[in-house]
């Protein structure tokens, strides 16, 4: 078992984020963000520039034409979608991990991810955009957590014990609490914290299993991340079952669950057809 503490002190281990990433985050500090100048200062690492083109040139996103240019990404996705890109490049800059841990890939563990951001955005732009916006980001970046969990159950030797429990739980979240002490959602949050990221993206990440984080200040974000690691998650990606159990949290919301039904079976489409 990891204690809570070793963990929190490994994130405190992290190194910071590069200068240029922050540069970048204070460009979105600003109400109206200069697009123009954005362009530019990604523009100014030759390998953040490429791997964002990757990434939003990937078969997930289904686009039929290539996008070639940070200037077409940028009109096509948002500049909210942007920054979740560049904090996800930072973010597996700085955390190298193995993502086999959780019977996954490290290329499917960044399509889980990738997905989870897609969900949020298609679903929810149909309730209110400028929220989607705003989260399409962190969901992006909420699973970082579990990236430093899996790097500190190798580091202690530890992957036996924890894929028997992982294997055999059905519930995640109370399987991490079980192990760590805590969930990785947690761990994502203190991780923004350390790096001076978005306050409020780290109160909600907290607030997400514990309680005494959740205020009415993030309750509805905290009900909408929720809805989409139900339907995608380490262990179901947008399965029947794992759809069915979101939609019921969306009826309980006061949301339409068969909108919600139709988007998610669009996105498991879109996406099974892109490999």
């Amino acid at each position: 078992m990891l204690y809570f503490e070793e963990l929190i002190k490994s994130v405190d281990n992290i190194p910071a984020l590069s200068d240029l990433t922050f540069d970048i985050k204070e460009i979105y500090s600003y109400e109206n963000i200069n697009v123009s100048k954005l362009i530019n200062v990604i523009e100014s690492d030759v390998s953040l520039a490429a791997n964002i083109l990757k990434m939003v040139n990937a078969p997930i996103y289904g686009f039929s034409r290539k996008i070639s240019s940070l200037k077409q990404a940028v009109a096509l996705f948002g500049t909210q979608k942007i920054y979740g890109l560049v904090l996800n490049y930072s973010i597996n800059q700085s955390i190298r991990a193995n993502t086999r841990i959780f019977g996954l890939t490290n290329a499917e563990f960044n399509d889980m991810c990738h997905l989870q951001s897609s969900l949020l955005l298609q679903w929810y732009s149909t309730i209110d955009a400028d929220t989607a916006k705003f989260l399409a980001p962190l969901a992006l970046i909420m699973e970082s957590g579990k990236l430093i969990l899996a790097n500190e159950i190798m580091k202690n030797t530890l992957a036996k014990d924890y894929r028997e429990k992982f294997n055999s739980c059905e519930d995640i979240q109370a399987c991490e609490n079980e192990f760590i002490g805590t969930t990785t959602y947690f761990l994502s949050g203190s991780l923004f914290e350390h790096w001076n990221l978005d306050s409020l993206y780290s109160d909600i990440l907290k607030g997400l299993d514990f309680e005494e984080y959740l205020t009415p200040k993030i309750e509805r974000y905290v009900h909408i991340l929720d809805v989409v690691r139900v339907a995608i998650n380490l262990k179901e990606i947008l399965t029947e079952e794992s759809i069915n159990y979101a939609a019921d949290i969306v009826e309980e919301l006061g949301f339409d669950d068969e909108n919600f039904v139709s988007i998610a079976l669009k996105v498991k489409e879109d996406y099974e057809n892109s490999k």
